[in-house]
């Protein structure tokens, strides 16, 4: 059995098995024939991602910026499920699938979704992904690779959630911050589109602080492609402004354009913004131990948000992509409850109703959790040599 844990995120799309870690462009497109490709650059295992699933054939992530005519792209989260969620789920659970698995390798995965939409949206994610799918990776030669999943189980939590259980357990699953699941936590999760607020006690999740609100950094970045579509008459796409944000200067048509000071402006408004949903949201918990930030908009935020929190914020880790933190307490919660105690389930034969695994515990009073492997930060995809082999093969 496979435990995934997949974010699949209105910016980027991330996911782990525990020992490899993927992170791309939340974005598809078209997969009109290309009369020629090359690529001299340096190779990793998303910049070519060209899938076929149900019959459609798609670019995935960078490749489909680079290269479709009709690019998908979202901001709306019932969009982002009903259109998104399979692309880029198969896409990533058939990468993580080894050459040599059978079918008979069922596939279990923890996602998440933004605490405010995860009522009425989690049972969703089984209608769409559980059962039998087929995906076909297609190579640059024009070589194919079809990989049949089977996924099982999925699970779902609220987003910020991951973050805490990644703090708090180990890769099996097991509680080892003794310290930290004593306390209280809040967990401010910025994110692409959305900044989710989130309380845990001593283990116990507490819904009154926990909220989600519309101030993620394509907000900041709205804000910011306004200015210069002003100044220099260009429309700029949001999905394009990572890398410009991060250095404070665009290219445009040969000319450096420096927006630094309008950026860091931008941000720091953002950041008042959030830190003034902390006061009110969190008013009646003045007894938070530590507070967390975490997403990838804590990345560009940190600096102006941290200032403006009274309290105990955790330290930032230079070490492990901020983007990641929610993945990896995914699967980690997978590994709890899917660990070697509950035996392998046995696939139906396609085209037949999956079967149900053995009942889980109906209340899990306890998680658990390890130290995290070392993870590269300036990458956007860290990954072991065996996944990219295993598509070039």
């Amino acid at each position: 059995m496979e435990v995934l844990g997949i974010d699949i995120g209105f910016g980027f799309t991330k996911a782990t098995n525990g020992k490899d870690t993927i992170i791309f462009k939340s974005l598809f497109g078209d997969a009109s024939e290309m009369q020629f490709w090359m690529d001299f650059g340096s190779q990793s295992l998303t910049d070519y991602f060209h899938v076929s699933i149900d019959g459609r054939s798609y670019y995935i992530g960078d490749l489909a910026e680079q290269q479709s005519n009709v690019l998908n792209f979202t901001l709306d989260q019932e969009k982002l499920i009903t259109e998104f969620v399979k692309i880029l789920s198969l896409t990533v659970a058939g990468v993580f699938l080894k050459k040599d698995s059978s079918i008979n390798v069922p596939i279990n995965i923890v996602s998440g979704l933004p605490i405010s939409y995860f009522k009425n949206n989690h049972e969703r994610f089984h209608e769409i992904l559980t059962g039998h799918h087929k995906v076909i990776y297609h190579k640059q030669d024009g070589s194919e690779v079809t990989k049949e999943i089977y996924i099982n189980k999925i699970t779902m939590l609220p987003q910020p959630l991951g973050t805490i259980l990644n703090e708090l357990m180990d890769e099996n699953g097991k509680i080892v911050n003794s310290e930290l699941s004593q306390q209280k936590i809040g967990v401010v999760d910025i994110g692409f589109r959305t900044t989710d607020f989130a309380i845990m006690d001593r283990l116990r999740y507490i819904d009154r602080g926990s909220r989600t609100m519309d101030t993620g950094i394509s907000k900041a970045f709205n804000v910011i492609a306004n200015r210069l579509r002003e100044k220099c008459n260009v429309n700029v796409e949001l999905y394009r402004l990572y890398r410009a944000a991060e250095r404070g200067v665009i290219k445009m048509k040969g000319h450096g354009f420096d927006f630094s000071k309008i950026r860091d402006q931008v941000y720091s408004q953002l950041a008042s913004t959030i830190a003034n949903d902390i006061d009110r949201l969190w008013a009646e918990d003045w007894d938070i131990d530590t507070i967390i930030l975490t997403g990838g908009g804590c990345i560009e935020l940190a600096r102006y948000l941290q200032p403006l929190i009274s309290g105990n914020v955790m330290p930032i880790r230079n070490d492990i992509d901020a983007r990641l933190n929610n993945v990896l307490g995914y699967h980690k919660f997978g590994n709890s409850i899917w660990g070697d105690s509950f035996p392998e389930p046995v696939p139906p034969p396609l085209g037949t109703e999956p079967i149900e695994d053995p009942e889980e515990p109906e209340e899990i009073e306890t998680f658990e959790e390890p130290e995290i492997s070392n993870y590269n930060k300036t990458q956007l995809i860290i990954r072991k040599d065996n996944l990219v082999d295993e598509l070039q093969e």
